[in-house]
């Protein structure tokens, strides 16, 4: 058997079912952290999948926790997985061909296909008629952006942009972490025969996912973006309502660490955020 080129790293707090589901289907080697859960996860999934390594954070890291698993991995890419997501036969060893193809290719989005009915995620769609266009150097669409449940990444391009930052935590993750990547040369790109799947459970607080968007956003565009994109985003968030209102309190105690860290995207890849913006990407 050949070596392996790819890990998967999955990051799951209380969600000992879905990984029993989930857990079978990813190809070896695949690293688990555990963000804390009650639920006995780290025991079950020792015992029942022993070749699994799991890492107990010990509390809640947020997406910063896929961090720890790709600085464990001892492979060139790794395959970030959900609890509730896995790859489709053949589809790592697909990715790492592309990107041992193409050095310079530090994110593969792959084509995420939700639920047993396989609808085609709206964000892969996106991705998939980019108005970035298709540099002659990566394997498809350029992008900004992508779904961490469905991309595989060159480790070392990861680990050098930082990886997840915890001022974000949670949901919306990826936006900060790509643009520092295309700031720092590296190429982004969607790559449709390149399969995930994804059955997510329905949300079991669509209030608080709302909250986290609209904190989110802001404190990315506070991170990287001009002061007229910051403005733009709070008053988006005031428009939203009590979702908005509360999104933009959580966010003020977080603010320090947004401005310490803040820096200017180059121009180039600013001009292409705002592109994508501009037609909804």
């Amino acid at each position: 058997m050949s070596e392996a080129r790819v890990t998967v790293v999955v990051a799951s707090k209380d969600r000992l079912r879905a990984l029993a589901r989930s857990l079978p289907r990813h190809p070896r080697p695949v690293i688990l952290v555990d963000n804390g859960s009650s639920d006995g996860t780290a025991g079950f999934v020792r015992k029942h999948f022993p070749d699994v390594q799991v890492v107990e954070a010990g509390e809640n890291l947020g997406a910063p926790a896929r961090n720890i698993g790709v600085r464990l991995a001892e492979t060139p890419y790794v395959a970030f997985a959900d609890d509730d997501s896995w790859w489709a036969p053949g589809a790592l060893e697909r990715a790492a061909d592309v990107l041992d193809a193409h050095p310079r290719l530090a994110v593969l989005g792959a084509r995420v296909l939700v639920g047993p009915e396989e609808r085609l995620d709206p964000v892969s769609e996106q991705m998939a008629h980019s108005p970035l266009g298709a540099e002659p150097d990566l394997p498809g669409p350029s992008v900004l952006g992508f779904l961490a449940c469905g991309v595989v990444v060159r480790r070392e391009a990861f680990l050098e942009a930082g990886g997840f930052d915890d001022v974000i935590f949670f949901f919306g993750e990826e936006e900060r972490l790509a643009v520092d990547l295309a700031a720092r040369g590296w190429g982004l790109a969607y790559v449709g025969d390149v399969v995930a799947h994804h059955h997510p459970s329905p949300p079991k607080d669509p209030r608080g996912r709302q909250v986290l968007a609209a904190r989110n956003s802001v404190l990315t565009a506070v991170l990287r973006r001009p002061w007229r994109v910051v403005a733009r985003r709070l008053l988006a968030a005031l428009r939203r309502g009590p979702a908005g209102w509360e999104g933009l309190r959580t966010a003020v105690p977080r603010l320090p660490r947004a401005l310490a860290a803040r820096r200017a995207l180059p121009p180039a890849v600013e001009r292409d955020r705002r592109l994508l913006e501009r037609t909804g990407g």
